[in-house]
């Protein structure tokens, strides 16, 4: 094992086994329902309480990114273990998260100038960056050292996208992602879009009629990117208080490509979700760091 700790912000929804499997520190975003109480994500609040209340008391909430403060408080634990530290972050197309643990590790590293901290903008959400959290959590298991890790992972970040569907664009709408007209006419005539996350940027692809069809597009972009090097790549399902509909997916995921995926189903967190709503569904995937 490698002297070093690997840490991401909440972002990365990794589910707690594999926080704990490989021993990754989070530092939570924050959520508040009336611009003036903020909770920290999965400790002040947990994802259901958090569906539950947006859905039915019909909220669109507010996230905080994680202050410098949090970050120095994270670092200083494991500096004074000895440790050296590699944290991801959000895509900085979303969140300051990324300039605040910059800036928190430039603070650190005045009283600290024997350790390391390095830093990567994931230019990922939810579950890819949690896939890119767990790849470099591998190579740090295999014995790679904390700047081999960075700069493979500085790779990486631009090999895997998200591919999801949302019931409502209402959340993004609210958020500021898309228009108001883009919007109305998705609510209106029952148009699912199918949304991708890819290079830090949240794109459209394209719209269908309900439900089931855009869980069958998401397949089919899927394929279009995975085309025959499905065994290159991590693949994990995601998705915002829909478990049942996670489930069938992965199902025909698994049935299409005679695999069995590696990881647990990922729910898709409080920072996400106060973005999306409930109901969103999708495929995330990432390059293997040893293909």
């Amino acid at each position: 094992m490698q002297n070093f700790i690997i840490l991401s912000d909440s972002s990365c929804d990794l589910p707690e086994n594999l926080k704990n499997e490989y021993n990754i520190d989070i530092v939570p975003f924050y959520v508040s329902f009336d611009k003036e109480n903020y909770l920290r994500e999965n400790i002040d609040i947990n994802i259901n309480d958090f569906y539950e209340k947006i859905t039915k008391e019909k909220i669109i909430p507010k996230t905080s990114l994680p202050s410098m403060e949090d970050y120095c408080n994270h670092f200083r634990k494991h500096l004074d273990n000895g440790l050296d530290i590699l944290c991801f972050t959000l895509t900085s197309d979303f969140s300051g998260s990324y300039q605040s643990a910059v800036n928190a590790a430039n603070i650190m590293l005045e009283d600290y100038p024997d350790r390391k901290i390095l830093v990567i903008d994931s230019r990922k959400a939810t579950v890819a960056q949690g896939l890119l959290v767990v790849e470099a959590a591998k190579m740090q298991r295999a014995g790679f050292s904390l700047e081999e890790t960075y700069e493979k992972m500085e790779i990486l970040k631009n090999e895997g996208i998200i591919i999801f569907t949302i019931d409502t664009l209402e959340y993004l709408q609210k958020g500021g992602r898309i228009g108001k007209a883009s919007a109305l006419a998705g609510n209106l005539l029952n148009i699912k879009p199918i949304l991708l996350l890819d290079e830090g940027v949240l794109q459209p692809h394209s719209k269908v009629r309900g439900r089931k069809k855009s869980l069958s597009e998401i397949l089919k972009i899927f394929n279009e990117y995975i085309k025959e090097d499905i065994n290159n790549y991590q693949i994990a399902i995601a998705h915002a208080y829909c478990e049942d509909e996670a489930i069938e997916l992965e199902k025909l995921l698994k049935e299409k490509y005679d695999i069995s995926l590696s990881y647990p189903i990922f729910d898709i967190g409080i920072t996400i979700g106060a973005h999306t709503g409930a109901t969103a569904i999708g495929i995330g995937f990432i390059k293997k760091f040893d293909v």
